[in-house]
């Protein structure tokens, strides 16, 4: 008996070619993001797919059979496709979380095409050939007839499925231990990572049952006293009150890295306006991004709330139904108007949701602004803050003070801006290049902030505002740019995470002495940095803060995820990344950007960030809704 007949007989092709392609998918899915494959690993995959496979087979009817089975091939690979996208732009593996945001995808269309490599489409080169095969077969008129399935056959797959079940249970147990996502997906492979973060997810919202908010809010207080790495001034708070009553300006400036900052190229100042701020202000050189899924949005939601972003869902679009405690809504018991300012249209990562349970009483998007057709987004950061100016100086004829929040779009990524706006003069191997192109839009965010700076002064709004500028996250990526190359062509050390995931922090305090604070910081300590200045007391609010005032904090510890793996956190000294544990992660040096041979020091700041944003996820989840 020859064995296509054997495969018509009893049905064996359909599931046989699903499972083998779906296998090769798999494989090809850990290099792209792994660049290599691990052999011991790989039997996770194998399982998860004779259960995808299997269970599909078994429930199909036998004419229809095939046609299921290629149904399930292709949507498989999408999913492949589109996490590997997914990874080339977050470096992290999406769960089916991420799903829910595919609709934001219009929205940043011209970054997501900057992504797609050639190779990607592998994914889909058997749907071609089979695509072709069909037509061919249509036009000879011959084909592939489906076989009835046999009994034995049946059992047969009903049994592979069991075994694949089986070793998937194991695999998907025995990495529960791992909060490392990215050593965790590796371990279990893709189809069994999303089961285990269902699963996680559902442990997690069984916690939150019960929950006494003010016992949480003493656990906070107890863990950060219980940490000997985090120390804060013992004197009265430095600041507080320095800025009373005035007007309140936060900027966040999209993809603004650090680096740029005080950087000349071939005698130019990428960056001169915020060179000359940070030289008369409050300045945070080893500050950085700790955004989750939402991205800018989770940034925004940092910025005002010091709540760690869950990293499992966008914050506007997981919580923006519930009343979320914040700045705003501490300041406008002070009497501040709380408004909100973006070119984008406000549905954009759910702020329509988002900016009501902050606690903004108005926001201002795309229809509110001059087009000048800037980039895919539409107004440029100079219409932006000239809406913004208008809305100001009519507050300030009110006689109201107010918190005003502006989130720029023009140097967002894929950097291209109009050509009468690139003003530096860029190296012959820097043009056409993703770093050339980043630093002509950094460069004229700078200038509008410039702008922006003499519109207040002419409006006599400058001395009587508070300035806070800070990146929402990173512009270069990595896959377009090698470290070296970085380094060697602008002159620096470019540290392929450390520098990618450092932001500037700019807090321009009218009548303050300027400083440079060394102390390391994160997003979430912009909120407590900010009411400090502004005389209000977070303990006499009983207000939760997960993040701290960073003038009177002199040794920092703070966590990041999703960018980089749960339990990775940066204190003064170093930004630690753990492996699958402790005990088999990385250290670099701040000053150094070198690694730290010794990381034994560093086991209480593990276990203190993993404590703390753990508290930081139950207290957002038992928040009520609004």
């Amino acid at each position: 008996m020859n064995f296509s007949g054997l495969a018509k007989r009893s049905g064996l092709l359909p599931f046989a070619a699903a499972a083998v392609l779906l296998f090769l998918k798999a494989l090809l899915f850990r290099y792209f993001l792994f660049d290599h494959i691990a052999w011991a690993q790989v039997p996770a995959d194998l399982a998860s797919i004779l259960v995808l496979v299997g269970l599909f087979d078994t429930i199909s009817p036998d004419k229809s059979k095939k046609y299921v089975l290629w149904a399930v091939n292709f949507v498989v690979s999408l999913l492949l496709f589109a996490s590997t996208l997914y990874f080339n732009y977050f470096s992290t593996i999406p769960t089916y979380s991420a799903l829910n945001e595919l609709h934001q995808v219009g929205g940043v269309k011209d970054s997501v095409k900057a992504t797609i490599h050639w190779q990607n489409f592998l994914f889909f080169a058997d749907v071609l050939v089979m695509a072709i095969a069909w037509l061919i077969g249509r036009i000879r008129g011959t084909g592939v007839e489906a076989g009835r399935t046999s009994r034995t056959w049946k059992l047969g797959v009903i049994a592979l499925t069991v075994l694949g079940l089986f070793g998937s249970y194991l695999y998907i147990h025995n990495s529960r231990s791992i909060e490392n996502e990215l050593a965790q997906a590796e371990d279990v492979g893709f189809l069994n990572y999303q089961v285990s973060a269902a699963l996680k997810a559902q442990e997690a919202a069984a916690k939150v049952k019960n929950i006494d908010v003010g016992k949480l809010t003493e656990q906070v207080g107890q863990l950060a006293s219980s940490n000997p790495d985090l120390q804060t001034t013992e004197t009265a708070p430095e600041g507080f009150g320095a800025m009373k009553g005035k007007n309140v300006i936060v900027i966040q400036m999209e993809a603004f890295q650090n680096f740029p900052i005080r950087l000349q190229l071939d005698g130019q100042e990428i960056t001169p306006v915020l060179n000359g701020l940070a030289d008369q202000s409050y300045y945070f050189p080893h500050f950085f991004q700790q955004i989750g899924q939402g991205n800018t949005s989770d940034a925004e939601f940092m910025s005002n709330t010091s709540i760690y972003p869950t990293a499992k869902v966008a914050m506007s679009t997981g919580y923006g139904d519930r009343a979320i405690p914040s700045l705003p809504k501490l300041l406008e018991k002070r009497g501040y108007a709380a408004e909100t300012f973006h070119v984008n249209d406000v549905t954009f990562w759910d702020r329509n949701k988002l900016y009501p349970a902050l606690g903004f009483d108005k926001y201002f998007d795309k229809p509110y602004f001059n087009d000048d057709h800037f980039n895919a987004f539409g107004a440029s950061d100079e219409e932006l803050y000239k809406t913004a100016v208008n809305r100001m100086v009519e507050l300030k004829n009110e006689n109201k003070p107010f918190y005003i929040q502006m989130i720029t779009a023009s140097s967002h990524h894929p950097f291209k801006i109009p050509k009468d706006k690139q003003w530096l003069k860029l190296p012959a191997d820097m043009e056409g290049t993703q770093l050339g192109d980043y630093l002509q839009a950094v460069h004229y965010t700078d200038y509008a902030i410039g702008e922006l700076i003499k519109a207040l002064k002419a409006n006599g709004l400058y001395d009587n505002t508070m300035l806070v500028i800070y990146g929402d996250h990173f512009g270069l990526q990595p896959q377009d740019n090698k470290p070296e190359d970085v380094s060697r062509k602008l002159d620096i050390t470019y540290q392929e995470r450390i520098s990618r995931f450092n932001i500037p922090l700019i807090v321009h305090a009218p009548g303050a002495a300027p400083k440079v604070i060394k102390t390391a910081g994160g997003q979430v300590d912009i909120m407590p940095t900010v009411a400090n200045l502004l005389g209000v007391s977070l303990k006499d609010e009983n207000y939760t803060a997960f993040g701290h005032d960073l003038l009177n904090t002199v040794k920092n510890v703070f966590g990041m995820r999703y960018y980089l793996p749960t339990g990775s956190f940066f204190n003064n000294e170093v930004m630690f990344v753990p492996g699958k544990s402790f005990d088999d992660g990385t250290a670099i040096s701040l000053d150094t950007l070198q690694p730290v041979a010794d990381i034994s020091k560093y086991r209480a700041d593990y276990d203190y960030v993993m404590k703390l944003m753990g508290l930081s996820d139950t207290f957002v989840e038992s928040l009520p809704k609004r």
